[in-house]
């Protein structure tokens, strides 16, 4: 059988053998045998619009690589840092390669002065951390002028670490800000988590020192949100990319897509979902309001995964760990029983509805004590590697600028009417 399809113009009765390649066709080839018509695809459910070798995601059999490593191990096995590494670069670095790039990040991870007091400061005292996260970073761009300079690649290689590093401490700086808290400087002696958390915590002892399986959860949800293939913000980083944006823009726009509801703020969903259920017993009446579509279940189904979530299943072990140390979330128990329900209910069997990374991970950031509205900065940061990534790798490529077409449907030409005659 040839690994190609056969498109023909009934107008014209031309055809033209277009060849699979890599799971897809060209656009361009088939508009050689249809000229003057454009596929229409609405949100891009069924086009690709980008070649890539970072993420590979197979949603019918559940699996999700990072350049071919499987998620499960990177989980288990490996740390945030040298995960972003291995995005940004393509491959798990060796010892010296790590030591050299963590200790790079962490000479980043100081934000200007002038970034701090008179920037942060200036946002109207209850500003979400989201809203100023983004604003932030965008306004990175006008301390680095020469970011704009991409055809250098050590250039370029020194704003993906600045951002890397700095984006910690811009969240904290916001978090710290909103509740009223002095900020709180790096401490490099600390690693990325760790830093991140002392940032956050840090009260008045001379040395925060973070619990280790508080740490290590964290590092495990940062890797699980590391990267995840075309997405809503990946491509607003690719579209806002493939002007020669810099990349604090770039990265500010897609942080601006994630902070979004429907991109971001699943997790927040799921939290309201489970106030709102309010206690086991009231469980089965919230799944009949579900099947009669007056209600959605939070954190079930995913664009992509149609079987499973594969990062649902490790951050399910994730939140065991840190409810030992923080004492059992009380949601908990609707959780399970909402999901023991629903996995055995044939209405949401047959829809493939399974629980994703969404429906426990906003547990445990509430058993760590974030706030809610911290939950979006805390999927923004890890992402910062996955959309660096893309990025680079768009600019390697050396991609046109993003241009979609649309069919119009307005009126047709009209004669001006002046105003007396509306």
């Amino acid at each position: 059988m040839s690994e190609s399809i056969t498109v023909t113009n009934n107008q014209t009765g031309e055809s033209r053998e277009i060849p699979i390649v890599n799971g897809g066709v060209a656009a361009s080839e088939i508009h050689k045998v249809v000229p003057d018509v454009w596929i229409y695809d609405p949100a891009f459910m069924a086009t690709a619009a980008a070649e890539s070798s970072i993420t590979y995601l197979d949603g019918d059999a559940g699996i999700l690589r990072y350049r071919g490593y499987p998620i499960e191990q990177l989980a288990e096995k490996s740390s945030y840092i040298e995960v972003a590494y291995l995005l940004v670069n393509g491959e798990l670095p060796n010892e010296q390669q790590l030591a050299e790039w963590s200790l790079d990040v962490k000479y980043h991870t100081y934000i200007h002065e002038n970034m701090r007091k008179r920037f942060l400061e200036g946002f109207h005292y209850d500003a979400h951390p989201m809203g100023m996260l983004v604003s932030s970073i965008a306004a990175l761009s006008t301390f680095y002028k020469e970011s704009k300079n991409l055809n250098d690649p050590e250039i370029l290689h020194k704003q993906i670490v600045r951002l890397i590093a700095k984006m910690p401490t811009l969240a904290a700086a916001a978090h710290r800000f909103s509740v009223g808290m002095p900020f709180v400087y790096p401490d490099n002696k600390l690693n990325y988590t760790e830093n991140f958390l002392s940032m956050m915590w840090k009260v008045a002892e001379p040395t925060y020192e973070p619990h280790p399986v508080l740490t290590k959860a964290l590092d495990v949800l940062f890797i699980l949100h590391a990267d995840h293939e075309q997405n809503c913000g990946t491509t607003a980083m690719r579209t806002v990319g493939s002007s020669h944006a810099d990349p604090y823009v770039s990265t500010a726009a897609a942080a601006a897509a994630l902070y979004g509801p429907r991109h971001g703020g699943a997790n927040e969903a799921v939290l309201k979902m489970l106030n709102k259920i309010g206690h086991i017993d009231n469980i089965p009446a919230y799944i009949e309001t579900v099947k009669a579509g007056k209600t959605k279940l939070e954190g079930f189904g995913h664009r992509v995964y149609k079987n499973f979530d594969p990062r649902a299943t490790i951050i399910k072990k994730t939140a065991d760990s840190v409810f030992e140390v923080t004492g059992r979330n009380p949601l908990l128990d609707i959780a399970l029983k909402l999901e023991e329900i629903a996995l055995a209910d044939d209405y949401f069997i047959s829809r493939r509805l399974y629980p994703n990374v969404d429906f426990y991970s906003g547990l445990i950031y509430q058993a760590m004590g974030f706030p809610v509205e911290m939950f979006t900065v805390l999927f923004a940061i890890p992402r910062t590697a996955g959309w660096l990534a893309h990025y680079k790798e768009q600019l390697e490529q050396e991609m046109k600028i993003s241009r979609p077409r649309q069919l119009y449907v307005g009126a047709g030409e009209r004669d001006y009417v002046p105003m007396t005659g509306r």
